[in-house]
């Protein structure tokens, strides 16, 4: 019988239940677990993000077929070794995205009316510092997108149509006819985006291309007021420019739910920062999403397992060399 080790703590039951009609489900473990000991005669793995599975981990595992990950991301799991050694990666690209865009939208509107510090304010005597929450209207403003994928043309469409806001977006993955679609203009660069928007918004995957593409000269290019939030990937932005811009008010503020280092370390400046709004990883922190993202790399795994091509094979070119341990 097949073995799969869950490296995913609270899996919803309907997931353990389906992979054990056929496999043996060996956790789920955290992170802090031992889990590599148990790994080592297992067939598949379905992983969180903080766990890198390099090539001497992949080769403590002779059995290991096919990784799960569930969500966008796999930069965890080095796609390349994984290829020379014939174990398929899969990942659930849809699964998280209405969560991950409905954060990205209540961090605007928690940016926009100062939500934070209201919280704060209402919870000391007489309410002082109650005349400095005055906010700003969403309706009106200039959304900038960088990258306007699942995530990201779905927060243009939803702006667009809801707040009435304008939404250009830079995106050299896709054209302007796709872009219209969503109620978004395409501008041919970030030299066109960065000085007119309100808010900016990174929605794109890390890339050799998109590592520190948000550098200093890019925060400085942005307006004094503008607010910049990050759902995608910490190393996007290069952090110490990042931490520069916020004390130096360069922008006005940030929200995020990454970090080049997870969780980052207590003495970290952003913990400690009042202009910005932090989540510990959670865009697509739901039961609903949480139930779809897993229970869609059960059933990839189970269809490597069948000899089916899952749908979201990520590395493509592993299928017909793929390890079957037959």
């Amino acid at each position: 019988m097949n073995k799969v080790l869950i490296l995913f703590p609270d899996t919803p039951d309907a997931v353990i239940e389906y992979l054990s009609r056929v496999a043996r489900v060996i956790g789920p473990f955290t992170s802090q677990d031992d889990w590599q000991t148990p790994l080592r005669d297992c067939d598949a793995a379905i992983i969180v993000v903080q766990p890198q599975f390099t090539g001497a981990v992949m080769d403590s595992a002779p059995r290991l077929r096919v990784i799960g990950r569930p969500g966008i991301g796999v930069d965890n799991v080095d796609l390349a070794a994984a290829t020379a050694r014939g174990i398929c990666v899969v990942n659930t690209p849809d699964a998280p995205t209405e969560p991950v865009v409905e954060k990205v939208i209540a961090w605007m509107l928690m940016l926009a009316h100062n939500l934070r510090g209201a919280d704060r304010v209402a919870r000391v005597a007489e309410w002082q510092g109650r005349s400095a929450l005055l906010g700003n209207d969403l309706e009106g403003k200039t959304l900038g997108l960088i990258g306007i994928g699942r995530v990201g043309s779905r927060v243009a469409q939803i702006c667009a149509s809801a707040f009435k806001m304008r939404v250009l977006a830079y995106d050299p993955h896709t054209n302007a006819e796709r872009a219209r679609q969503f109620g978004i203009e395409l501008v041919a660069n970030l030299d066109a985006l960065l000085p007119v928007a309100d808010f900016l918004s990174v929605n794109c995957p890390l890339t050799t291309e998109t590592r520190g593409m948000i550098g200093a000269a890019q925060l400085r290019a942005m307006k004094p007021t503008a607010y910049l939030i990050n759902s995608a990937r910490a190393q996007v932005v290069d952090e110490p420019a990042l931490i520069q811009a916020l004390r130096e008010h360069w922008i006005a503020g940030m929200a995020t739910d990454v970090f080049p280092t997870e969780p980052p370390p207590p003495e970290h400046p952003l913990l400690q920062m009042d202009n910005v709004i932090l989540a510990p990883h959670v865009g697509s922190f739901t039961r609903e999403a949480m139930l779809r993202m897993l229970m869609q790399t059960a059933e990839q795994v189970m269809m490597v397992f069948n000899g089916q091509r899952p749908p979201n094979l990520v590395n493509a070119d592993v299928w017909e060399r793929r390890r079957t341990n037959l």
